[in-house]
């Protein structure tokens, strides 16, 4: 059989697959995708947004525990595990499901199968019903990344979890133990201990939430505490005793010295790994370091025509920084010029409760980079709006370049305010400094009007503290 020819052709349908071919097909071109489980990848289906569906039902039944704050009346509240995950699993089908109407309505082909690259050029598909070929000037990796499994620490869905099994899980964890505080640990870990389960956090690095301003990695430690966590840093979990049927004994070594403590259910959560295996990469001639695919700031490979996008391509592992590149790559194969991504300018949000988000340099980035800095900050509980929620704890820090005024970078911590960091990657897009940022008008009465504040104190310029 011949095999059929495409301007463009993406392996892999998650947020960067699925994006790039909508991109590509929007641009005149004539694109095929190849997926072997599920359209929309991880992020729809295990990942992004079912996790924020099961973190809706536990901030709900948090806020109905509080409803006495509110002058509300509510008794005998619980509620039901299989029902909670029942619409999270509903939440993700309708997304998924709705990438398939996007195919078809911009008439991207879809294969579904497992894709290799036998050579430049060339994609072949193992499908249900044999192996089909494809050929194009232009393929795109988008094959993502799974868990990161350490010897000793493998996830077996009865005693120790990967983030799949933990977001349907088969029992409610008593007492349970989650390796890693990165952002999809500490998802996990606010899941379950606002739903009662006793959650102890092994963390390697010196704190929780690593990546974040140290600042708001230490505000947010104090309110996981706050409500019945236990946070361990600078600690490893060495091995695990599995017990099938009664639980697991972990050996944690912290200073030096390994003490042993009992759990139930273990959520092992220490990062990630391209998915770059049989590929037929190294055919190729595809430069892979550390199980991602190196590529320059326009997604290349070095391969003619070969690029790769999101997770595959390395931090930051993040939907929308996929989603951006596909788009990037897709304007690039269709001839245009569009600008390289700033990495610098690309946020990242956690859904625990309370929410973190970020975007640009830390302080402590921003100082190793040598610049002099003004920093501005602003609590929530100076902010009326903040008040009015029953959300008084929380925190926006802004750091700026002290001689430009560029602002380098802004990490928060509360309510919301993973929606509210966008306005600084809009200011950051802009190029703002803080003369703009100052003269904008912020709604009253809104959380918003504390990135105002936070900017206004970093010049020593604060109204409401």
């Amino acid at each position: 059989m011949a095999a059929k020819t495409f301007d463009m052709i993406v392996i892999g349908a998650g947020p960067g697959g699925y994006v790039a071919a909508i991109r590509g097909a929007q641009l005149g071109l004539n694109v095929a995708i190849v997926e072997r489980e599920h359209l929309g990848g991880i992020c729809l289906n295990w990942g992004c947004i079912p996790t924020k569906a099961l973190l809706r039902s536990a901030e709900v039944f948090h806020l109905m525990h509080r409803a006495k704050d509110f002058g509300l009346k509510a008794d005998g509240i619980s509620y039901d595990l299989d029902a909670v995950v029942q619409r999270s699993r509903g939440v993700a089908k309708q997304l998924s499901g709705g990438i398939g109407h996007l195919m078809k309505k911009n008439k991207v082909t879809v294969f579904m199968g497992e894709a290799t690259l036998p050579k430049q050029g060339v994609v072949s598909i193992k499908t249900d019903k044999g192996t089909e070929e494809l050929t194009s000037k232009a393929i795109v990796l988008a094959t993502g990344a799974r868990a990161r499994s350490l010897p000793g620490l493998e996830a077996d869905g009865d005693l120790v979890w990967s983030y799949k099994h933990a977001l349907v899980p088969k029992r409610m964890p008593k007492k349970l133990l989650v390796i890693g505080s990165g952002a999809i640990g500490i998802e996990f870990a606010s899941f379950f201990n606002t739903l009662g389960a006793d959650t102890t956090v092994v963390e390697v690095m010196d704190r929780v939430l690593p990546v974040e301003d140290a600042e708001i990695s230490a505000f947010a430690k104090k309110q996981f505490v706050k409500q019945g966590m236990k946070i361990v840093e600078k600690a490893t979990v060495k091995k695990l005793d599995r017990k099938p049927g009664v639980g697991v004994t972990a050996h944690i070594e912290k200073d030096g010295k390994t003490e042993t403590q009992d759990f139930d259910t273990v959520i092992s959560a220490i990062g990630i790994v391209g998915n770059v295996e049989n590929l037929g990469l190294e055919g190729l001639g595809v430069k892979v370091d550390r199980t991602h695919v190196v590529t320059d700031e326009n997604c290349r490979t070095g391969v003619e025509g070969l690029y790769a996008i999101g997770d595959v391509a390395g931090a930051p592992w993040l939907a929308h920084k996929a989603s951006h590149e596909g788009v990037m790559v897709a304007e690039l194969i269709a001839g245009k010029h569009p600008h390289p991504i700033k990495p610098n300018s690309i946020a990242g949000c956690t859904y625990c409760q309370p929410q973190v988000a970020s975007v640009g340099l830390t302080e402590a980035k921003a100082k190793e980079a040598g610049y002099e800095v003004k920093v501005g900050r602003f609590p929530f509980i100076g902010n009326g709006k903040a008040i009015a929620l029953g959300e008084p704890e929380g925190l926006v820090k802004t750091v700026f370049d002290a001689k430009t005024g560029e602002l380098l970078g802004a990490h928060m911590v509360g309510a919301e305010v993973t929606e509210l960091i966008q306005g600084y990657i809009v200011g950051r897009t802009l190029e703002t400094t803080e003369a703009e940022l100052m003269e904008t008008v912020f709604p009253h009465p809104t959380l918003s009007e504390m990135m105002h504040e936070a900017v206004l104190d970093a010049y020593g310029r604060a109204i409401h503290i």
